[in-house]
């Protein structure tokens, strides 16, 4: 049979096939009519009193036939492949007193129906997935709903319901996106439904909400895992600033620690915050902490310094842990990257994934089953080429779950985005990720 689809929100009436088809006013209005009916029987002179608006009197024959004919049209249209056969998309009810026709198109396949189908859907799911069905539902408008029979009575109703559907549409779009921290996606909604109700004053305090919040803002992803006793949290933020977690730094093979003058480590990076946000500039001290931690691990190799111009000569395998302990919390500092002789830090997501295995089990080992905050290790200046900030928390969420799955390692895992990071973070993808953990 063919593929059919009913446009009643938009230009195009019909599809058949992916293409176009041409129908007259009258039969566009009585088909409409049946739509509207949502799949309950028509009379025919329910048909004709609605679409032949004339002054009450009885409905003739001749009036019938009229119903009848733009009946057959829109069965030639409909099923242009079953020619002669019955009717399966408009069948008759053969009543006592008058026939009686029906629409049987799927709900999917009329974009008025499917619209109401899709907001129902999004009212009782997860934001990420409201989005999903939202964005679908809102992109079924193009143009006037069914501005084609507007002028006509049996419409109106129909008509009146849709429009505040769409406004309400609009707005669970907009909270969607800001539950998932997506201010700029929900400013951009929210201007186009602004522009539609100018003067809706709820609508206006909204906008001027939104375009007070910080554009590298985020919100809170969170998914709980009880059958892991565990939760995933992804959160915009400063890694420093998140109370009650251990933290998780990402170092390069040598755990170089020089901030002068930016040649070997920056000092806006992670490991340079570690030494003036949590040692106090005091680098003869984390590098003390650093030898401690590093007492039980063997170098895989020491470098020459006619090789190697700055920094540390010993390296360590890539994946090794660090555990500095502080009064409250630990910082993890995990080796994922290579510290070219160049000077230039490099990893890849098999180096990340394994010492990812690592750090879990250094955290399973010291952390004491306590939150554990860690940034998007590749994302930064020791970045993994090629990879996305969402792939990384991905990667970085799948092998924290694989290893809860085994055995607990955190009550929480905190995977925090850097503000500078958010406005390139496809924060949509990685919620419906969390979405989809099992």
């Amino acid at each position: 049979m063919s593929r059919v689809r009913i446009g009643l929100l938009g230009p195009t009436v019909v599809e058949v096939d992916g293409r176009a088809v041409k129908l007259t006013p009258t039969t566009i209005a009585v088909l409409a009519r049946l739509v509207i009916a949502n799949g309950d029987l028509v009379t025919v002179d329910e048909i004709f009193r609605d679409v032949w608006p004339t002054p009450a009197r009885t409905v003739r024959r001749e009036d019938r036939i009229s119903v009848q004919k733009r009946i057959l049209e829109l069965r030639r249209v409909l099923e242009p492949d079953r020619a002669g056969a019955e009717s399966l998309l408009i069948p008759t009810d053969r009543g006592a007193a008058t026939s009686a026709y029906r629409l049987t198109v799927g709900r999917d396949h009329v974009d008025l129906h499917r619209f109401g189908d899709l907001l129902a859907r999004a009212q009782q799911t997860d934001a990420a997935t409201a989005v999903e069905l939202l964005t679908e539902a809102v992109a079924l408008w193009r143009g006037r709903p069914l501005f084609h029979v507007e002028e006509y009575a049996f419409a109106r109703a129909t008509i009146a319901r849709l429009r505040p559907m769409h406004a309400a549409a609009c707005r669970a779009l907009v909270e969607a996106y800001q539950q998932l921290g997506l201010f700029d996606e929900a400013l951009r909604v929210g201007e186009v439904l602004h522009s539609e109700h100018p003067d809706d004053p709820g609508l206006a305090a909204m906008l001027g909400e939104l375009r007070g919040r910080s554009r590298t803002r985020a919100g809170t992803l969170r998914r709980d895992l009880a059958a892991l006793g565990t939760a995933v949290v992804v959160t915009g933020g400063d890694l420093f600033a998140q109370e009650g977690a251990h933290l998780a730094v990402g170092f390069s093979d040598t755990f170089d620690t020089d901030i002068t003058q930016d040649v070997v480590i920056s000092r806006t990076s992670l490991q340079g915050q570690v030494l003036d946000r949590l040692y106090g500039g005091d680098r003869t001290r984390l590098d003390r902490d650093l030898r401690n931690a590093l007492r039980t691990v063997d170098p895989v190799t020491v470098e020459s310094r006619a090789d190697k111009r700055r920094g540390k000569l010993a390296r360590y395998p890539v994946g090794t842990v660090a555990v500095l302990r502080g009064s409250s919390r630990q910082v993890f500092a995990v080796a994922y990257s290579v510290m070219g002789n160049d000077l230039v830090a490099r990893s890849s997501l098999d180096r990340l994934r394994h010492s990812l295995d690592n750090l879990w089990d250094a955290v399973d080992l010291h952390g004491r089953r306590e939150p554990v905050a860690v940034p998007v290790m590749g994302a930064g200046l020791a970045r993994v080429d090629g990879t996305q900030p969402a792939t990384l928390i991905t990667t970085i969420v799948e092998s924290f779950v694989r290893r809860s799955r085994h055995q607990p390692v955190s009550r929480e895992l905190r995977v925090v985005v850097r503000p500078e990071d958010l406005q390139r973070t496809a924060m949509l993808d990685v919620a419906s990720f969390l979405k989809g953990l099992p």
